[in-house]
């Protein structure tokens, strides 16, 4: 290389590695770069200082003016955000609905407020989206916590935000101090701690105090550049994390006053006037005891205008409702009870079959199974979103009627805050769920002393907040934890582990954590499939296989002829007697957007119709029929052939009929049972494969005798006779077959 160079007379780009390193990171890339200061007690000391009042705590952080910058920006948001408040109806009945951010009314309240000022009249709102969460990097051993601090703006829409498209970024890891036990618990330490973090939030988001007042102009996605005024918005936390932001006591509602020991009692707003003026009027204890107020703390917040912290904590569907009203009270509190009804040995067999019945759930795309049942200790948030799916028919037989209707109560009102788009006709089923859980919560009075429990207190105000700040799904501590894994365990993973968090800087700056490696490669085995009709009636056990595939032929063929292929003779029935190609598989794509799924709301799955799944077990997954809304159909399996040059890709499924006219009152999911023939044959038929929608799943009606302990999940569709419709499955679920 050098010879080259000098045969023209010419230096190198770079005098050496350090020369590279300096021009890499001087490299306008889009990025943010980071920054350090560090904090320190600066309050009285006594005669021997205990050791936090001497120590020096980092915080990294990264300018969040600038990161609104690059998410303002980024072109691949142009179509995905919205610049200006609306409220959106629907034109069918006027009603109102909310979506993403920006239709709620604390935007709409925010935008005018803004525009009355005639030196920001005409800006652009953006809201400043902000979330904090402790997380622990290593695995297994040690002690390695960090607490980083996330921030989006919102204007960027709910669908976007929820996928990780860099709408969400990292902007801080905050200190956490720490020392000796004997000063642990010291009330110096506790408001120290407290108030180093508001301090330290204050002083992240400095940058943003100018602009929150006296408009900036940037260039925005779209090319255009629009003159922006900055606000802070929702705060993502869990309940912890919320008391500390809202320095409000433990037990009390950091969103209202209502007394600690009846929070469904009711009580007025908490707002920032309201707390100042309480401060400045009443003495330290009557605040703790009577307001549940800590009056020694000063919120962040106060440093920022048109910010109130109390309104602006957000929703936390993963703490509130998923691990904390559903796992963590009342899966607990039904082992309580049949412990305190029916003692301890009889209370743990009927546990052991609940596990049983959850072990024995048929699989289905996306949910997680539990081999042994309930009985592991190290639980996360998506272990608990998997049982709520598939607790409820398990409990069925061996509690009181109530209490399986608080279950249903609370998963539907979890299931409807979940959507994507709330109208003002979901807000009055929300309210329904709420009013119904509360009465039916009641049939644990006898193992539970209170039911002031600030988790299950949250859902009143969901109603509000959902006005406030439209759907949930959007301002969800579950995006905060999931952007853990990207953000925060893998770099740490990846480093030296020595000063680890300045290491996760300096590569991330250098752009050396991205991409993945690709360390090994499956080959997917192919098994050899019937190609004959005979044959694949022989393998799936039709042996009228035939006579369903001229049926089907004859309906395709004959679209508007009204008989049934059934009653018409043999001779005018359309014959195949040629090739046929099975598949294990099928992919059905559809519109879900409150489920996972990509940008635009589509998801896909497949359903599988296999012999031998993991060579282990045949599996067929039950699928919803479009061609009857009532209809619904184990799969199998799939096939196609030609008949007159013409390709039918075609399912075979066995039908299965309702039970009822109504959903079950108790669970709230519909009944079927396999559909027969009179002479006690299967009601099967041969479909086009575009009439099946979805994949469906089917849960066992156990009643309350025990299951056999031998019983393997994939025997449950061939073991019991009658099914729940499990509408719990997905939200997309929900809403169809509810």
């Amino acid at each position: 290389m050098a010879a080259t160079l000098a045969k023209h007379h010419d230096t190198p780009p770079f005098a050496d590695h350090k020369d590279l390193h300096n021009v890499i990171d001087a490299t306008q890339l889009g990025d943010v770069p980071w920054q350090c200061f560090s904090a320190q007690y600066t309050g009285e000391q006594p005669e021997v200082a205990p050791p936090w009042m001497d120590d020096e705590f980092e915080v990294w952080y990264r300018d969040p003016r600038a990161m609104a910058h690059n998410i303002i920006a980024n072109p691949d948001y142009k179509d995905e955000i919205d610049y200006v408040p609306y409220r959106e109806y629907d034109a069918s009945d006027a009603t109102r609905r909310w979506k993403d951010f920006m239709s709620g009314d604390w935007a709409w309240k925010q935008a005018d407020t803004i525009s009355q000022d005639p030196e920001t009249h005409g800006s652009a709102l953006v809201p400043i989206i902000l979330g904090s969460d402790k997380t622990t990097v290593s695995v297994g051993t040690g002690n390695n916590e960090y607490y980083p601090l996330y921030a989006s703006i919102g204007n960027v829409r709910n669908n976007v935000r929820r996928a990780h498209r860099d709408a969400l970024v990292i902007i801080g890891f905050l200190a956490i101090p720490k020392t000796d036990r004997s000063h642990s618990k010291d009330d110096a330490f506790r408001i120290f701690r407290r108030q180093l973090f508001h301090s330290s939030l204050s002083v992240i988001l400095s940058s943003l105090r100018p602009v929150m007042t006296t408009y900036e102009v940037v260039r925005c996605g779209d090319g255009h550049f629009r003159r922006v005024i900055y606000s802070l918005g929702p705060y993502i936390a869990d309940y912890e994390e919320q008391l500390v932001l809202s320095c409000v006591v433990k037990h009390w509602c950091p969103k209202c006053i209502a007394v600690r020991t009846n929070l469904d009692g009711g009580g007025i707003y908490r707002t920032r006037e309201f707390t100042d003026f309480l401060i400045n009027e009443l003495h330290a204890d009557v605040l703790w005891d009577e307001f549940g107020l800590i009056g020694d703390l000063v919120p962040f917040t106060n440093d920022f205008p048109r910010a109130d912290i109390h309104e602006l904590l957000s929703f936390d569907l993963l703490h509130q409702l998923i691990k904390g009203a559903f796992k963590d009270h009342l899966v607990d509190w039904v082992s309580k009870y049949l412990k305190a009804v029916h003692g301890t040995k009889r209370s743990e067999e009927i546990m052991s079959d609940i596990d049983r019945r959850v072990a024995a759930v048929a699989s289905f795309a996306g949910l997680r199974r539990f081999p042994q049942g309930r009985d592991f200790k190290q639980w996360t948030g998506d272990d608990s979103k998997a049982l709520m799916k598939v607790f409820l028919p398990a409990i069925e037989g061996h509690v009181p009627q109530d209490m399986v209707r608080a279950f249903r109560a609370l998963l539907e009102f979890c299931y409807l805050v979940r959507r994507n788009i709330i109208t003002e006709d979901t807000l009055i089923q929300i309210q329904d769920a709420l009013r119904r859980f509360h009465h039916y919560r009641k049939i644990f009075d006898t193992v539970i002393p209170t039911f002031s429990l600030p988790r299950q207190h949250s859902m009143a105000h969901y109603v509000d907040m959902i006005r406030l700040f439209g759907a949930p799904n959007g301002l969800c501590s579950s995006i905060t934890e999931s952007k853990h894994i990207k953000a925060v365990k893998e770099p740490w993973r990846w480093s030296s582990r020595h000063n680890a968090l300045a290491s996760r800087v300096d590569f991330d700056a250098r752009g050396m954590l991205t991409g993945t490696i690709l360390s090994s490669a499956l080959a997917a085995l192919e098994r050899k499939r019937a190609q004959t009709v005979a044959a694949l009636a022989h393998e799936v056990a039709v042996p009228d296989l035939r006579h369903l595939i001229r049926y089907f032929l004859f309906s395709q063929l004959n679209p508007d002829d009204a008989r049934n292929p059934e009653d018409i003779p043999a001779a005018g029935l359309p014959r195949h007697e040629g090739k046929l190609q099975v598949f294990n598989s099928a992919a059905a794509t559809f519109y879900a957007p409150s489920d996972l799924s990509g940008i635009g709301g589509m998801r896909r799955e497949h359903i599988r119709a296999c012999p031998l799944w993991r060579n282990e077990y045949p599996r067929n997954d039950c699928v919803f029929i479009n061609t009857d809304s009532d209809a619904e159909g184990i799969v199998i399996c799939f096939f196609s052939f030609k008949h007159d040059w013409e390709v039918y890709p075609c399912t075979l499924i066995q039908w299965f009929e309702k039970i009822g006219d109504c959903p079950d009152e108790d669970t709230g999911m519909w009944m079927v049972a396999p559909s027969f023939h009179e002479d006690s044959s299967r009601d099967l038929a041969v479909i086009h494969i575009e009439t099946v929608f979805r994949a469906a799943h089917l849960i066992p009606i156990y009643g309350s005798e025990y299951i056999p302990p031998s019983l393997k999940f994939y025997q449950s569709l061939d073991t019991f006779g009658s099914f729940y419709v499990n509408k719990y499955a997905d939200h997309h679920v929900f809403e169809i077959a509810s």
